[in-house]
């Protein structure tokens, strides 16, 4: 296996701008391929996650070109996808994986969508459940509720509103939300109990009403299309730095130093942003520009008990700074972590305590106890998981040495990620 071993630094300044955020990247993909005309998208994530999303719309025959760097011309297909008969690999990218199962489901196609064997074990029954209410037509290849799954042609039918669970995955309400108006009927959904992860719900309807679908929503419990809904492309849009990614900068300015984060603003339209707010709490400096956020060590890394609910991947790297607060952390209500790219819950807790944390997990929450001094030389597995691996790049700044196993992982959202780091600590 490789392995990336990350000298003992104590110090962390610099500029860093960030990568396009993969939530929008990939939702932004998919809109404007369904929309009518051709969509200019700038600064979009090269990663794994988009190389499956794009790779998955030009086997549907979408037309696209790289017309300069991260900078892509799509031309939509007016809601209707070319062909009609398509096998995806979706590798594990649930942002494509779970919007492509609703959308393929209202395409009046044959289709056959997998992954890689994680993505096999990440749970999609719900959707499916929800897709069938609607009348679609899914079978599962396998395991009942899991991937793979294949889909066939079907007569819809809208007339009564659409449940589907709120406490699993917002990915599932993203993906049934951008599939609806390519039914071209009035359609309701209702979501039973408490909806997670509501920032990600945000963008989803804060990107389909860029491109002119506006989404009547009555709290977080219903959500209505209009009949006739269709979209239209906004002609040029810019994808937003990832938030998620900013998070691990700015815990290094708040744990080593002074960082500036560029690409992301506090009018973000994503939820992670607020990661920012739990630095604070913290005790941490954070500053705002028009463009960038601004993190300046603190001396001081206070405890603290967060809901992060509204902060699902950033939450992670809480995590870590807890292992240099001046108490006991609790991280509540992240049962969403258990189905990620991996279960982060257990994966988490199993490598803090390599480093000398006290950890307990429940099944929603962890709470982390510093050691006294971190052990150094811990060797992390990171579980083929992008945020594992960044998240305990951080450990590094304890001055501890720390090797990190499978470093590549992060090919996923954030390709450089270990270049940059190195550019910034000391």
């Amino acid at each position: 296996m490789e392995q990336l071993s990350i000298p003992a630094a104590s110090q962390a300044k610099g500029i860093i701008t960030l990568p396009g955020s993969k939530s929008i990247s990939n939702r932004t993909l998919l809109l404007a391929a369904l929309a009518n005309d051709v969509t200019e998208i700038h600064d979009l994530l090269d990663s794994d996650d988009t190389s499956r999303m794009l790779e998955s719309l030009a086997i549907l025959g979408v037309n696209f070109e790289n017309i300069a760097k991260n900078t892509w011309r799509v031309t939509g297909c007016k809601g209707n996808f070319p062909n009609k008969n398509a096998d995806l690999f979706l590798g594990n990218a649930g942002t494509a994986f779970r919007p492509l199962t609703a959308t393929l489901a209202f395409s009046n196609g044959h289709y056959h969508l997998s992954g890689v064997p994680r993505m096999h074990e990440r749970p999609i029954g719900d959707l499916v459940d929800a897709l069938r209410q609607a009348g679609a037509n899914i079978e599962y290849d396998a395991n009942d509720g899991f991937p793979p799954l294949t889909i066939s042609p079907t007569i819809l039918d809208l007339i009564q509103p659409i449940q589907i669970r709120g406490d699993v995955s917002s990915q599932f309400l993203t993906a049934l939300l951008i599939a609806l108006p390519l039914s071209g009927q009035k359609a309701t959904i209702e979501v039973v109990g408490e909806l997670i992860s509501k920032p990600y719900i945000e963008i989803t309807l804060n990107l389909m009403a860029k491109f002119g679908v506006q989404v009547e929503r009555q709290g977080w419990q219903q959500f209505m299309i209009a009949s006739d809904s269709q979209y239209s492309s906004p002609e040029t849009i810019f994808v937003e730095g990832d938030a998620s990614s900013a998070s691990y900068f700015l815990a290094a300015g708040a744990i080593g130093g002074d960082i500036q984060v560029d690409g992301l603003g506090k009018n973000s339209i994503q939820g992670d942003v607020r990661f920012a707010d739990a630095i604070e709490l913290m005790g941490g400096k954070i500053s705002y520009g028009k463009n960038h956020i601004q993190s300046k060590k603190t001396q001081r890394i206070k405890a603290i008990e967060l809901d992060c609910n509204h902060i699902p991947d950033a939450a992670m790297t809480l995590a870590i700074m807890a292992l240099f607060a001046d108490g006991t952390t609790t991280l509540r209500n992240i049962a969403s972590w258990r189905v990620k790219e991996t279960d982060r819950l257990t994966a988490m807790a199993t490598e803090l305590r390599k480093v000398g944390a006290t950890v307990i997990e429940g099944a929603d929450y962890l709470t982390i106890t510093p050691p006294a001094q971190l052990r150094p030389n811990a060797v992390i597995d990171t579980y083929d998981d992008h945020r594992m691996a960044m998240c305990f790049s951080l450990v590094s700044l304890g001055g501890v040495p720390i090797t990190i196993n499978d470093p590549k992982c992060v090919n996923k959202t954030f390709p450089n990620y270990f270049d940059e780091f190195k550019k910034l600590v000391s």
